[in-house]
């Protein structure tokens, strides 16, 4: 007698600003990562994925929700900062919709939508917790700005050790835990990496010079780090993924495990984001282009490529599905399933509240507004943005500024005291000029 198909097990990976060439398998020429490159020759690349936003929690907030984040106002920080906000303990996620559909779920690493006691993991859908709840932590002293450390569900804790390790080996631990369990498990494993402190184990001096300053600016090592301590921070990270995913093969053959990999926002200071231009903070496509990786078997494998456009929240929608989740008809996803047709027809939007960014992209074109400068680019043909097309193909710059002005205006507008950010030009050379 045939059943029903059981629900698939899912782990999904987030790195922390991790450039669209950081990994071997695309592009990265200076050092290798075999157990993403074995992951993607399994599964597919995806080489035309964005994060949500060009920073942190707003692309998060994205992920949870499979939404536009800027429907919410913790989506308006850039990222979540000072002000008190966070996802809201009422508003559906992929977490919560999932263990209503008989998942156990779990967040390993970084949390950074909003603070105790009025936001956490634990209010939006996860059983359980280990990890940080803010920005950016310390790899080795285990501290962020304002004093905080690891979290195991609602307390803090102690333990010694370089952070990405213990990221992985928390996550393999609870993957090893689920193999005489019925029932599926979402797991979602936030690294740091590669996100400053630049720090590798044996950075110890250095995280205790860091100690010397511990406001935000001294944590964000704008005088530190190199490209041989980025490689080693991204070599780290890679053989944890290489971890879970050993001990994802390690479970009963009978339960499919769908494993997605990709980051947050594109890449920072050390990144690797060729062909691309642009960084974290910024609409260009090497701050919102992102590396992601998809395994499952039968649908995302044989080592194959995939060229449909899709975002953060796309991801989120495809594997709400896969779970036989449903969003409330209130809450109705923007993102949708990737095994679905039409991707090249969908336009998506952005916004960046630094420099009075925009963005659209439909099919193979860019519209890109910075500082009040307006662009309009073939990013196939052009993927480093060069040719400004706005003179040669003026309708289709109108069409798509309109078409961003018309969904702008179902988003919340932004607040006077949103925070945003971006590099100046007395941080980062390449940046001069900009104040």
């Amino acid at each position: 007698m045939g059943g029903e198909k059981r629900q698939p097990n899912i782990v999904f990976i987030l790195a922390d600003d991790l450039g669209y060439a950081d990994l071997s398998c695309f592009g990265r020429r200076d050092y290798v990562t075999p157990y993403c490159d074995r992951l993607a020759a399994a599964g597919a690349r995806l080489t035309h994925s964005y994060a949500n936003s060009p920073v942190c929690s707003a692309t998060r907030l994205g992920l949870m929700t499979a939404r536009y984040q800027y429907r919410l106002d913790a989506g308006l920080e850039e990222p979540i900062g000072p002000r008190d906000t966070g996802l809201p303990p009422d508003e559906p996620t992929l977490p919560s919709l999932l263990r209503q559909a008989g998942y156990r779920t779990a967040l390993i690493g970084k949390w950074h939508l909003g603070n105790l006691p009025n936001y956490g993991p634990l209010k939006s859908g996860y059983d359980y917790f280990w990890g940080y709840r803010g920005g950016g932590i310390d790899y080795l002293r285990h501290e962020d700005a304002r004093g905080e450390g690891l979290w195991e569900n609602g307390h803090e804790i102690e333990e010694d050790g370089y952070l990405t390790r213990l990221l992985g080996q928390r996550a393999t631990q609870f993957v090893d835990a689920q193999r005489s369990s019925d029932a599926p498990f979402f797991l979602s494993l936030h690294f740091s990496a590669p996100h400053w402190p630049w720090e590798t184990p044996d950075d110890r001096a250095e995280a205790e010079r860091l100690t010397t300053d511990p406001s935000y600016r001294k944590l964000a090592h704008f005088d530190g780090g190199n490209m041989a301590t980025y490689a080693e921070m991204v070599r780290r990270m890679d053989e944890q993924v290489g971890a879970v995913v050993a001990a994802v093969g390690a479970l009963p053959k009978d339960r499919e495990t769908i494993i997605v990999f990709s980051s947050d926002n594109g890449g920072e200071r050390f990144s690797d984001v060729w062909p691309f231009t642009g960084r974290k903070t910024e609409l260009l496509e090497g701050g919102i282009r992102v590396p992601t990786i998809v395994h499952w078997p039968g649908v995302f494998d044989g080592g194959r490529v995939v060229d449909t456009p899709h975002m953060t929240m796309d991801l989120s929608a495809m594997l709400a599905a896969a779970g036989g989740a449903r969003f409330p008809q209130d809450r109705l996803p923007d993102g949708r399933d990737l095994r679905a047709g039409g991707f090249d027809e969908l336009p998506m939007f952005w916004r960046y509240n630094h420099l009075d960014q925009k963005a659209v992209r439909l099919g193979r074109h860019k519209y890109l507004s910075i500082a009040g400068n307006e662009f309009l680019f073939d990013v196939i043909a052009d993927p480093m943005e060069r040719a400004n097309l706005k003179a040669r193909m003026p309708e289709l710059f109108n069409d798509l500024r309109t078409r961003w002005e018309r969904w702008n205006a179902a988003m919340l507008p932004y607040r006077d005291d949103t925070f945003t950010h971006g590099f100046r030009g007395d941080e980062l050379a390449d940046h001069f000029g900009v104040e």
